[in-house]
């Protein structure tokens, strides 16, 4: 498991918690924390034992996006590193977020900007703390969006929204985020951890393989004609009707008990 000052990692049942650490820098991007929470991603998908994913930042912010004072010193020392983050670090990170054969669950507990807002974004679900907010703040900077930005804001919120976020680059506060569906629910501060682990807990316990092709037709669906969306439905139902859990539901439903789901 990977474990680091920058990039905090607890498990508890079933749930594998990654926790952004540089609270004195809003829990800003290095390279380091970049290729960390890479590694880390790419574990918890490749463990079994770990059945949700649950991704929050320490202190008062979620995520500040990448870290400028790093980006430029690197850029003045004549250091190409930065130029290449954004395929070597934010693609794949969102990658194993959006491809993370088990649910993610963003626990927003303060202001989410650029990467760190995306990194949400990619999430499946979007649980904020009352104090959160979101910044799409890329035009400031002259920059276009990236870590997949462009393609998940506007599934979240819709085309007009999502070019209206990034053309205004303006802060989106926890109770406009909930009505524009940004995220699914807002809790106070004090509660987030809490409920973020209580929804992780109650995936953790279900059909991880259901799941993990819930997100795969959902993601097949959202860019296909609908004959594409049935076919991968059709897929999806015949390779799930030969699984444990579903065995398993089947038995608990007859018996008129709670199925015990074991993820296979």
């Amino acid at each position: 498991m990977t474990t680091s000052d920058v990039l905090l990692t607890a498990d508890a049942d079933g749930v594998r918690t990654f926790t952004l650490n540089r609270p004195q820098a809003y829990n800003s991007l290095t390279v380091e924390l970049k290729e960390l929470l890479l590694a880390g991603l790419r574990e918890a998908a490749a463990d079994d034992s770990v059945r949700a994913v649950v991704l929050t930042g320490s202190g008062k912010a979620f995520c500040a996006g990448q870290d400028l004072k790093e980006h430029v010193g690197l850029l003045q020392a004549g250091d190409p590193a930065p130029l290449h983050t954004v395929k070597e670090h934010y693609n794949p990170i969102v990658k194993a977020i959006v491809g993370m054969p088990k649910p993610v669950i963003a626990a927003v507990n303060g202001p989410a900007a650029g990467a760190g807002a995306a990194f949400a974004y990619a999430s499946d679900l979007r649980i904020a703390a009352t104090s959160a907010n979101f910044l799409m703040a890329f035009a400031n900077v002259g920059l276009g969006p990236d870590s997949g930005a462009s393609w998940t804001l506007q599934r979240l919120i819709g085309l007009g929204r999502a070019a209206e976020l990034m053309l205004l680059a303006r802060t989106v506060d926890s109770a406009e985020a909930l009505t524009l569906g940004l995220v699914g629910e807002v809790v106070p501060d004090e509660e987030l951890a809490a409920r973020a682990q209580k929804v992780a807990a109650k995936l953790a316990a279900g059909p991880t393989v259901a799941y993990a092709e819930i997100k795969n037709v959902l993601s097949v669906a959202a860019e296909s004609s609908l004959e594409k969306a049935l076919d991968a439905e059709d897929a999806a139902q015949s390779a799930l009707g030969a699984t444990a859990d579903h065995s398993e539901a089947v038995e608990a439903f007859v018996g008129k008990r709670k199925p015990n789901f074991q993820g296979k």
